[in-house]
């Protein structure tokens, strides 16, 4: 898109994913769902959203919502209420620009909203590889226990969760879990899960470049992770973002009644604290 329309306004923070999305889209017109908006943003929308149309076409003060689009050079240009919301620039784009099959993904930290699709993606992508701790149906977890666990990650120092969303879908996610103990809070551990529909397009490296930043802003000095011997594409993946192979752990995991490897895996952080 050609000089993007850029105002410097405000709006609330459970827009700021939103406002993302908008920044880096380039098509003249799109559609996103509600179910969609509401992914990238990690709760509801207002009841409003579902019984008005002007609450998606409102300019002016003293609702603020909209400049997560505007902010952008976008427009709503139609609603159907509860269902779609068609979006389209408010400056000329070039033709080949809006004919581009373009992902556009969004990185964000976990509400507890997003505690029963965090279950659905974990629970697909257990389905979909052998190289996770748990396999399909070995874990079965809870709306309830899921919110109870993303609140003790919240009020962790050295714990977050994030979530990947590309095109308006959950694509994949990244754990940091920290330890407790005094000497070990510089430490977290990495779990990173991506649906297979969203492989190779740049989801892991862009989570596991999302939690380095996160480390280095939070005092976390030492990130570490395992994985699987046999599953080199994740090993590469891992040494190309920094990690070194710190050892071996034998007969690390049961795996369709066979025994597996695992490496382990460390990287060194430059805390900004």
């Amino acid at each position: 898109m050609s000089d993007k329309f850029i105002m410097v306004k405000q709006f609330e923070s459970k827009y700021i994913p939103l406002s993302n999305y908008f920044k880096k889209c380039i098509k003249k017109e799109f559609i996103l769902t509600y179910e969609e908006i509401e992914a990238i943003i990690g709760q509801a929308l207002p009841n409003a959203a579902y019984l008005s149309s002007s609450w998606w076409k409102k300019t002016k003060p003293p609702a603020l919502h909209y400049f997560a689009w505007i902010n952008y050079g976008y427009s709503v240009k139609d609603v159907v209420l509860g269902e779609t919301v068609i979006f389209q620039a408010m400056n000329e784009v070039e033709d080949e620009e809006n004919d581009i099959d373009q992902d556009i993904l969004v990185i964000r930290e976990a509400e507890l909203d997003d505690a029963r699709p965090f279950i659905t993606l974990q629970e697909t992508i257990f389905s979909e590889t052998d190289f996770m701790l748990y396999g399909e149906s070995d874990f079965q977890m809870t709306v309830q226990h899921i919110r109870k666990q993303m609140t003790v990650w919240k009020s962790s120092p050295n714990s977050v969760l994030f979530l990947a969303i590309m095109n308006g879908q959950f694509a994949g996610f990244i754990l940091l879990q920290g330890h407790s103990a005094p000497r070990a809070r510089h430490r977290s551990s990495l779990v990173i899960g991506v649906k297979k529909q969203f492989s190779r397009k740049g989801v892991a490296s862009s989570l596991i470049n999302r939690a380095f930043l996160w480390a280095k802003q939070n005092g976390v000095t030492k990130l570490e992770l395992t994985v699987v011997k046999e599953n080199m594409v994740a090993y590469r993946l891992y040494q190309k973002a920094g990690f070194e192979n710190e050892g071996l752990r034998k007969n690390s995991l049961l795996i369709n009644g066979q025994y597996v490897d695992e490496y382990y895996m460390g990287r060194v952080i430059e805390s900004e604290n």
